[in-house]
C-alpha cells in the first residue's frame, strides 16, 4: 500500500465534536444554546451532587428511568408525566432539582454501587488530584526537570505515547531560558569563535 499525508489541526478536531449543533443549525435552522452538562434529547442527563462529591448520571431510555424510580430512596421521583422521555424533557429543571435533593443523601461510592447493580449509567466526577492518581493516567504522566533549580514539572500525558517517549521514560528536556543555548548553537553547530560570540553579545544581537 501507499501512505497518505494527514493534516489534522486542533481547530478541526474540536469542531468535529459539534455533531448535533452543526446539523441543527445548518439543516434545521435551529438556534443552539449552551446546555451545561445536560442533554437536549434525553433526561435526566446531568451532574448531581453527593455527600462527598459529584456523579454524572445519563438516562437514555424510559426503561432505565422506570428502574431508577424503583431504587431505594428514589421512589418519590415517580410521576405519570415522567414515564416518557418527552415529559421529563418538558420539566427537566424541576426533575434535576428533585434528583439532586436525593443524590445529596448518598455518598458517591454508595450511589455508584446502587446504580451499577441496577445497570444504570453513572460515573464519578473526579477531581484533578484523583485523575492524576488514576492507575492508567499516573504511569503515563510526562515530566521535565529544571537543571538549574531542580524543579520537576509534571505534564499531562499525550493522547498517544510514541516510541521516543518510551525511550526517555516519558521524561522531556526542560524548556531553555532565553539565550541559554547560544554558545552551544552558535559555537558548536554554526562554528562561531569565542571572539565572534562576544562581539554578538556586545552588539546586543544575542
Amino acid at each position: 500500500g501507499e501512505g497518505s499525508r494527514i493534516d489534522l489541526s486542533m481547530f478541526e478536531s474540536t469542531v468535529s465534536w459539534l455533531t448535533q449543533p452543526i446539523t441543527h443549525t445548518v439543516t434545521f435552522k435551529k438556534k443552539v444554546t449552551r446546555r451545561g452538562n445536560t442533554h437536549e434529547f434525553f433526561a435526566p442527563v446531568s451532574v448531581y451532587e453527593t455527600k462527598n462529591g459529584y456523579v454524572y448520571i445519563a438516562i437514555g431510555n424510559d426503561r432505565q428511568w422506570e428502574t431508577i424510580t424503583k431504587l431505594p430512596g428514589f421512589e418519590s421521583l415517580y410521576k405519570k408525566e415522567y414515564e416518557r422521555n418527552a415529559g421529563r424533557i418538558a420539566d427537566v429543571e424541576n426533575l434535576n432539582r428533585a434528583i439532586n435533593t436525593i443524590t445529596r443523601t448518598f455518598t458517591t461510592e454508595a450511589l455508584i454501587e446502587l446504580f451499577h447493580k441496577a445497570t444504570i449509567p453513572i460515573s464519578k466526577v473526579n477531581t484533578i488530584e484523583e485523575v492524576v492518581e488514576d492507575p492508567y493516567v499516573k504511569p503515563n504522566l510526562l515530566r521535565a526537570k529544571d537543571p538549574k533549580t531542580g524543579l520537576e514539572v509534571t505534564l499531562a500525558p499525550p493522547p498517544y505515547t510514541t516510541d521516543f517517549l518510551k525511550s526517555t521514560q516519558r521524561t522531556l528536556s526542560f524548556p531553555p531560558r532565553f539565550g541559554e543555548h547560544n554558545e552551544e548553537v552558535y559555537g558548536g553547530l554554526l562554528g562561531y569563535s569565542s571572539e565572534q560570540l562576544q562581539g554578538l553579545k556586545e552588539k546586543g544581537i544575542i
